[in-house]
Formats: C-alpha cells, structure tokens, sequence
C-alpha cells in the first residue's frame, strides 16, 4: 500500500511514496544504533556545528518547505514560513545552550556523602523513536530532534502518513548538515509496524504527539519494555475572560488562538469561558471577527484559514457541531459545510454548548468554538477544570487576585496571561492529565532523554 500526499485544498494526490520493507526498517535501526556510537563522543562544540548549519540549510530553504508543508496538510502559506523559521531559531537556540543545560550538576559539599566530590552527569541514552504527526509537519519534529541530538542521542521519526514529503525532507537534513548516516532518518512504515520498533532493544526511548489513543498504546508498550516514554496529546484548553481584561486585545487574540494552523493545534484555544459583565460584549465581538475571517487556498498570501487536513477531520469536525445543534446549541456563526473542493470547515462559534454534547468534553481539531457564560472566577476555574484535558490555558485580567487564582489552581501545564499559548524553545511544554506527561523544549526538554548519572569520589 503506497503512502500518499493527498492535498487537502483541492482533495487530489499529488505524489505516492513506497513504504519502507521490514528490511530497509532493520537496516535504519541498525545505522541508528551505530551513528549513536559516534554521536554520544562528539563534543558539544562539534554538535553545536553540525546543527546550526542543519539550521542554516533549513534556512536557506524556508520557501520550497513552506509550499511543501501546504500542499501536504493545508496550513496558510505564511503559517508555514513562519513554522519553518520558528524551527531555525530552535535548532541554533540548543546548538548554544546545550552545553550549559546539560553541564555537571556538583554538590556543593561533598563531604556530607562522605566524597571528595559528588556530581550528578547528564549522559545520552542511545536511539529515540519519535512518533509524530502531521499538524506541524517540520516543528513537532525538530522541537524533539534538535535536543535530542544536542544531547547525544540518535533519532528514528514515524512520522503521520498524509505527510510523507515533510518526513523525507527531515531524513536528508541532518545527514546533509553533516550528522553521520542514521543519526536521525525516517522510517515510512504504518502505525501497526511502530510497536516492533519501540520493542526493538536498540531503541531505547519513545516520544509520541498525537492523539490519546495514540499515546496510550504506545505508552503501554513502552511500558511493557521498560522504556522511558514522553507523550504529548490532546487538548481542550481555555481561554478565560474576566472583567477587567483589555476586550479588544482580547478579541483579537482569541480569534488567533481559535484559528491558528486552521484550528488544528492541540494547545488552541477552544473553550471560551466569559464573565458575564463582559460577555455581552465580547461575544459578538469575537463571532463577528471569526466571521470575518478569509477562508480559501491556503497558498495565497492573503488566506487566514485553509482546508482541514483530512476529508474524515472534517467530517468528525462536522459531526461535533451537528451533536451540539441536535441538542440545542447556537450557531452563532458558520457550522455549515461549504459545497466546494476540499475539506473545508468555516470558522464558527457555538454557544449553549452543554454536558450533553460531544463538543462539550470531546477535543475539536479545526476552527470551532465554543463560548460559555460563567458569573464569578471560582465557576470559571470550575469550567475550566472540568476536562479530562489538562494541556495549557489562558486568562485575561488585570486584577492580581484572580492572576494568583488562576496560576494557582488551573489544571493545566501552562498558563498564559493576558496572552495566548505559544510553545517558546526557552520554555517547558507539556501537560497533565490525559494530555500527557513528561516536557519538551528549555532546559527540561533536552534532560527528558537523558541518564541522570550519580558520580561519587572518595
């Protein structure tokens, strides 16, 4: 079965790749397993240089990527640039503080252990498979591969099969940049053949951004193998609004963060939860702007909100807001399958959105929003909390008491004030409750594959 680029704009193949044999897979484990031996010895100055000029080719490139990155999965043309420029800055930001994130950790008096000296030592633990997908086709990969390599480790990407152009392009960058066969390649193989990797004994880690489903199958696996496992999933995170919040700023951010990559980002803004002295004008407010919104060919430069990724995400998507009409939500906005090419969804605002609608618990991956009136910040915090999700948020105040509140008590693995999510390479990223465990990016980011080793000294 071949895997296929099937661009979303138009519903029409436009390439077909073979799959990987069960032979070609075991020779790329295997020159996965031998690069890690030259790897792991490379300085940090001498993998610092190898990733910024991986850096400087993507660089160089950022428009051939971009319309690649469209046409696979139909995000706008200038979210794609901005994608492959955000990756550069994350690649040259590990080549120089790797070294410093993974120095020596001493202890300050060593005699307390009874040593001369006592350190803890960060040390690369071999070959990581990171399973990934296809909403960010180039940064949910680099934002793993460029500390995993900065580190010392190796990397093999199952990446999702509606992108197997971005999955190949990733193969060839770090051996061109100068990285040894096998340091990081790609394995085009389907989702049942990832459980024989992660099985694999020269495979000693995996990281997977997906689905709950996804995370929980693989997670058991490498559970079962003792492997250490980072899962990134799904969220429903929200975006709170209270009184004294700058509105306009509001609005505007909120449209963003509803909208951005076409609405499919796990750490979008999908619940918006409204005081009620404000709501009657930031509702409209927001409806009107999402409303607005350009939606066509994601490759002109003026598009604000292209195709879903896949015919079945936006029949899901449809079938969401359909539940949440049947039982009595609002459209405010859209909520209608244009009779076009392509899988488009209109941007559109449900309200009355209630416990017995799918949409209310259930994770919804394109440009839908829900928007609910709360009367006090303990109700919104209720509301807010009340998810099986905990993946990040957002709140709106100006009032100091209810910024303690909310960073206090939001059940989530970030919150943003005044602000919408964003992954940042300085920051951890991550969360909590069945969105996952474990962090990427800043400093935590480049330990999580790391063996944390004692070191004593009579």
């Amino acid at each position: 079965m071949t895997i296929a680029v099937l661009n979303p704009t138009t519903g029409e193949v436009e390439r077909e790749f073979a799959p990987h044999s069960p032979q070609e897979v075991q020779a790329r484990i295997a020159a996965a397993a031998e690069a890690f031996e030259v790897v792991r010895r490379m300085s940090f100055a001498r993998r610092a240089e190898l990733m910024t000029a991986c850096a400087d080719l993507l660089e160089g490139e950022v428009k051939q990527v971009a319309e690649m990155m469209t046409r696979e999965m139909g995000k706008p043309i200038t979210a794609a640039r901005s994608e492959a420029l955000k990756c550069v800055k994350a690649m040259r930001f590990y080549a120089e503080r790797a070294e410093e994130f993974l120095a020596d950790e001493a202890l300050a008096d060593p005699s307390v252990v009874g040593a001369s000296s006592a350190v803890a030592r960060y040390q690369p633990l071999g070959v990581v498979l990171a399973v990934m997908p296809w909403n960010y086709p180039l940064w949910q990969v680099i934002r793993f591969a460029a500390p995993a390599l900065m580190a010392g480790n190796v990397g093999l990407l199952k990446h999702a099969s509606n992108v197997p152009e971005s999955a190949l392009y990733l193969d060839e960058l770090f051996r061109r940049g100068g990285f040894p066969t096998g340091a990081f390649s790609t394995l085009l193989i389907g989702s049942g053949e990832v459980a024989a990797v992660i099985e694999d004994p020269r495979v000693r880690a995996v990281t997977l951004t997906g689905s709950e489903p996804a995370g929980r199958a693989v997670a058991a696996c490498a559970a079962a193998q003792v492997k250490k496992s980072v899962l990134e999933l799904g969220g429903s995170d929200p975006f709170v609004v209270m009184p004294s919040a700058d509105l306009e700023a509001a609005v505007a951010t909120a449209v963003t963060a509803r909208t951005l990559n076409n609405g499919q980002s796990c750490i979008a803004a999908k619940r918006f939860i409204v005081h009620e002295d404000v709501y009657d004008r930031f509702v409209p407010a927001f409806t009107a702007a999402m409303g607005a919104l350009r939606v066509g060919d994601p490759l002109q430069e003026d598009t604000e909100v292209g195709p879903v990724a896949t015919r079945s995400g936006r029949d899901e998507l449809a079938e969401l807001v359909d539940d949440a009409v049947a039982h009595g939500a609002e459209v405010l906005t859209g909520g209608v399958v244009p009779e076009r090419a392509g899988w488009f969804y209109p941007p559109t605002v449900l309200a009355g959105v209630g416990p017995a609608m799918r949409l209310h618990l259930e994770e919804a991956f394109g440009p839908v929003a829900t928007v609910y009136r709360v009367a006090d910040a303990e109700e919104a915090l209720e509301l807010a909390n009340g998810t099986d999700f905990g993946l990040s948020s957002a709140v709106w105040t100006r009032e100091p008491d209810e910024v303690a509140l909310f960073t206090e008590h939001l059940e989530a693995g970030a919150v943003f004030v005044n602000g919408m999510t964003v992954s940042f390479p300085e920051l951890p990223f991550g969360g909590i409750k069945n969105s996952g465990f474990g962090r990427e990016l800043g400093a935590a980011g480049i330990r999580e594959f790391c063996n944390l080793k004692t070191v004593w000294q009579g």
